[in-house]
């Protein structure tokens, strides 16, 4: 007969040590496991609710349409009033001076109708919408360049403007994308009287529509306006994707951290079940005292299930609470790269689904060796320090039926299901290899001669003797070290794109809407200031994809369901030149470049990603759009681009007579002298202003600084979510020395007693986990490069630039910490009483 629920919770309370000793491994697993998952979801929660109920101000409307160089026509304003309100302004490049200074600024002009949604707010408290007459807010990196105070007056063009506020925080700037200099706002009217949007000027005009009616689907609006106007280069935003750009980074983010507390689970359910094998081979006396009293096998299940879920319910509710705490901490990190407040939050899906898989995990992983302690008399429990306990197929059961819920929760839960059941059968797929593995080393440890080094003799003797825990050694080490290549790996190759992705070496100034006849003084005030300066001078206009492929089938970019991955130069408007050359950094891979000032067939070289991306070839026709007007050009050669250098690349390259009768201005980079002198770029830039008002500078190192800034964010988020796994990694570590170290008592005592010195038990122990971390080390190379590839390439879509110098580094710190773990987890037993230590097994 069984014992009552309220007998077996009595017995279970009373052996449970308040302080948990002996599931401390259980708890700190399940702690990191459910913190992760918690911290995961409950950001990711707050990152989405923030996009979702926050999209309209962030784009400033209901729907945006984005058009270059122009402003609507008035058939496009009438079709797209229909829907409801209209606000409508520009976005540009431009530059700011005074008679002292002149800064590269980012000009928005905005009609009296902006904000609809949102409040823009000042520095000073106000709360305000757009500026009227020749008043500006202008940010305040733009006031401590210029050298002014509010109220007082700076020039852009040719008009005069006043700053009368400073930016604190702009409703829909994360829906601008990068900014290249600080912003300027301005009434609508500005840049046309500043003489900012003359023919061939690079300009956005943007116009926000707030639907009359809030129930219409923004996608619907989006393909009835693209049908009705297929050829007018639009650029159309929904509030559901307010920021093409954070939506995807949220994905990309969400996605890798779904990877992380997966790994985290992983690897913390092996912790658990070391853990819980260790805490019940300390309790077999227990076991089989009440056993030799009456109590069944179900008894003994009972009561130490009893235990185990009350210390897998602890360490849940402390990893819950610990992962709302450390969210916070999360999303500063963030800040500026995505719309989250640094507060706290509470998202009870995410907290109960965290706390439902550390619990499923918890008794998943401590069903074998719970199952197992149940099925054996009470004398070979008191014996199984000599005579281990056999597997018991019922554990095996459960343990499986345990980890298909796992799977099933997390396949059903995640959005992203192709990439957590990969994850997941690669999980499983590195558990059979471990196991594998382990299998084999004992397999071989009992064929290799035997050593005549009687401490190499015995070390390889302990990796196969009867009960030996080689098995759950190999998966455990397999796994922890594997984490410290993750990390390593992907910091690393994050480094490693901060380094290749923002160049060092790189133009001074990008010059926009250098006006052609004005090019040879463009030439001259640079070289007045710096005669050995490298100036280079473009052809710049933007045009849109129209159609694409053999001249008598035509792909319409307007009739695709769905734009072609990689294909990115069909949406929106692109920019465009006209070459009589090869551009600097570019190779032709097929076809042929044409001859200087060519005049027969219009022709134009391709980037060979894109043309593969979209299926084209030499011969087949390109046609574009370019200020509402059709051009169509021959494909007649396709080129590799040097994408990452600092000049101009453009994807799509003209030849002379198929283009450059289009309104257009031209592109400068200009590259200083390293010892150029700020005084002296100083005076270049007013002498800029005040003979070329409608040209814009762009300051590379700005650029090139706030890249890097981005990209050390996104390094940083992924260290301090990586690092979760090896924390996790470092536990199983020690819980895995720790549960074999009970094993080695019975080893340890019988060498004192033969005579075996302290030294040489502390070597015995360093050989034996020496020759299991070794080969180890190779195993977990593959297995954590593996999936920091994934992260990177898959996910990120990085290069694969990995430091491997600091990645072996790191290994072989993981490799030293197991040692040192061994080494420590010897020393008690190194204090074992002999007599006291025989008596108990």
């Amino acid at each position: 007969m069984s014992l009552p629920l309220a007998t077996a919770w009595a017995i279970a309370r009373r052996d449970l040590n308040a302080r948990f000793k002996g599931l401390r491994l259980l708890l700190v697993c399940i702690f990191l496991g459910t913190a992760a998952l918690a911290a995961i979801g409950t950001l990711t929660t707050a990152i989405e609710r923030e996009l979702a109920s926050s999209g309209q101000e962030l784009l400033g409307g209901d729907l945006e349409v984005e058009v270059w160089q122009r402003t609507l026509r008035p058939e496009e304003v009438t079709a797209i009033s229909a829907y409801g309100t209209i606000s409508s302004g520009y976005r540009m490049q431009a530059m700011a001076s005074t008679p002292d200074a002149a800064a590269p600024i980012e000009l928005k002009a905005v009609d009296t109708r902006w904000p609809m949604f949102g409040t823009l707010l000042l520095e000073d408290g106000r709360a305000v919408g757009a500026p009227t007459g020749t008043d500006a807010w202008i940010a305040q990196t733009a006031i401590e360049r210029l050298g002014i105070k509010l109220g007082e007056s700076f020039k852009v063009g040719t008009v005069t403007l006043r700053a009368a506020g400073i930016i604190k925080d702009e409703p829909d700037r994360l829906s601008e994308g990068f900014q290249l200099g600080p912003t300027v706002i301005v009434a609508e009217g500005v840049p046309a009287a500043a003489g900012l949007l003359e023919p061939g000027a690079l300009y956005q005009s943007k116009h926000r529509v707030a639907f009359a009616d809030a129930g219409r689907d923004p996608a619907k609006v989006e393909e009835a306006l693209t049908k009705a106007f297929p050829t007018a280069g639009f650029d159309i935003r929904t509030r559901d994707r307010a920021s093409p750009g954070a939506d995807r980074f949220v994905r990309q983010m969400s996605d890798f951290l779904t990877l992380v507390g997966l790994a985290a689970l992983v690897i913390a359910g092996i912790g658990i079940a070391g853990g819980v094998s260790s805490y019940l081979d300390q309790r077999r006396a227990g076991i089989a005292t009440l056993k030799v009293l009456g109590a069944t096998s179900a008894d003994i299940v009972r009561i130490y299930a009893l235990q185990i879920g009350v210390a897998a319910l602890v360490g849940s509710i402390a990893g819950l609470v610990a992962g709302v705490a450390v969210t916070p901490l999360l999303a500063s990190a963030l800040q500026g790269l995505l719309p989250v407040e640094s507060g706290f939050l509470i998202a009870p899906g995410a907290l109960a689904l965290a706390a439902g898989y550390g619990l499923l995990v918890a008794f998943t992983f401590a069903a074998a060796p719970l199952l197992r302690a149940r099925t054996f008399p009470a004398m070979a429990l008191m014996r199984s320090g000599i005579v281990p306990l056999a597997r018991d197929k019922r554990a095996l059961i459960a343990t499986g039926l345990g980890l298909a819920a796992i799977c099933a929760l997390a396949l059903l839960t995640t959005a992203q299901p192709m990439l957590s059941g990969g994850f997941l059968l690669a999980a499983g797929g590195a558990l059979l290899l471990l196991a594998g593995l382990g299998w084999l080393i004992q397999t071989l440890a009992r064929r290799l001669p035997r050593p005549a080094n009687p401490l190499l003799r015995s070390a390889l003797a302990n990796l196969h003797r009867p009960g030996a825990p080689t098995g759950a050694l190999v998966t455990a080490l397999g796994f922890g070290l594997a984490a410290f290549v993750l990390l390593a790996a992907v910091q690393t190759a994050i480094d490693g794109n901060i380094q290749s992705r923002v160049p060092r070496q790189a133009p001074d100034y990008f010059v926009l809407d250098v006006p052609q006849a004005k090019e040879p003084r463009f030439f001259e005030l640079i070289q007045q200031e710096f005669p050995d300066a490298g100036i280079r001078t473009v052809p710049t206009m933007r045009g849109a994809v129209i159609a694409y492929g053999p001249r008598d089938a035509m792909v319409r970019v307007a009739d695709l369901d769905e734009i072609p991955e990689g294909a990115w130069a069909l949406r929106g408007e692109r920019g465009l030149t006209y070459a009589d050359t090869l551009p600097e950094g570019n190779r032709v891979v097929a076809g042929e470049w044409w001859s200087p000032f060519h005049k027969g067939e219009p022709l134009v070289s391709v980037d060979a990603r894109f043309a593969e991306a979209v299926g084209l070839k030499v011969g087949d026709y390109l046609t574009i759009g370019i200020l509402g007007v059709e051009r169509t050009a021959r494909v007649a050669s396709l080129r590799e681009i040097d994408w990452e250098s600092m000049g101009f690349n453009f994807a799509l390259v003209f030849s002379r007579n198929a283009i450059a009768d289009a309104p257009h201005n031209l592109s400068a980079t200009v590259d200083l002298p390293d010892s150029a002198e700020s005084a002296a770029r100083g005076r270049l830039l007013r002498a800029l202003v005040q003979e070329m008002p409608s040209s814009s500078v762009i300051e590379v190192g700005g650029i090139l600084v706030e890249a890097r800034k981005l990209l050390q964010q996104v390094s940083l988020a992924t260290l301090a979510a990586a690092a979760v796994t090896v924390l996790a990694g470092l536990a199983v570590l020690m819980g895995a020395i720790a549960a074999a170290r009970a094993a080695r008592t019975y080893d340890t005592v019988m060498l004192r007693v033969l005579g075996a010195s302290r030294r040489q038990v502390l070597l015995l122990q360093l050989a034996e986990y020496g020759l299991l971390a070794g080969v180890l080390a190779l195993v977990a190379l593959g297995l954590g490069g593996g999936l920091a590839w994934v992260v990177i390439t898959q996910l990120f879509e990085f290069d694969w630039l990995p430091d491997w110098s600091q990645v072996l580094g790191v290994l072989a710190l993981g490799v030293t910490l197991v040692l040192g773990f061994a080494l420590a987890g010897s020393l008690p037993l190194l204090r074992a009483k002999p007599a006291r230590a025989l008596r108990e097994l």
